[in-house]
This record gives C-alpha cells, sequence and structure tokens, in this order.
C-alpha cells in the first residue's frame, strides 16, 4: 500500500477519534462537578483529549518520512 495512502487512513481515524472523544455523551461524562489539581474535570478532560490528539497527529506525520 502507498505510504502516504495509508498517513491519510491513519489521519483519518484520528479525525473520527477525535470525533468521538469531543462528542456531548462523553463530554457529559465529564461535566460533573468536582475538580482534577484543581481544573474543572470538563476542562481537564478536554484539554488532555485535545493534547492526545495532536500527538497522535504528530506521530502520524513523524513517521511517515522514515523509511523501513
Amino acid at each position: 500500500m502507498n505510504r502516504s495512502r495509508l498517513t491519510g487512513q491513519r489521519l483519518v481515524a484520528i479525525f473520527l477519534l477525535g470525533l468521538a472523544l469531543l462528542n456531548y455523551p462523553l463530554l457529559a461524562l465529564f461535566d460533573q462537578p468536582g475538580d482534577f489539581l484543581g481544573v474543572s474535570t470538563l476542562y481537564a478532560y478536554l484539554f488532555a483529549a485535545w493534547l492526545l490528539l495532536i500527538i497522535l497527529m504528530a506521530l502520524v506525520i513523524e513517521h511517515r518520512g522514515e523509511r523501513r
């Protein structure tokens, strides 16, 4: 399979994961009273999900340039 096509498919999968992570049912789970390290659980979840998506995209894009 073409390497750029595989990279594109992985990025689409990350996009779909992002849609799932930032969709209402999961957000509602974390919209509860309380905090995590002094930050609202909803804000902590949003930041963690956003950070995870950025890291995954960076790994996929950086891996694209490597040759095996």
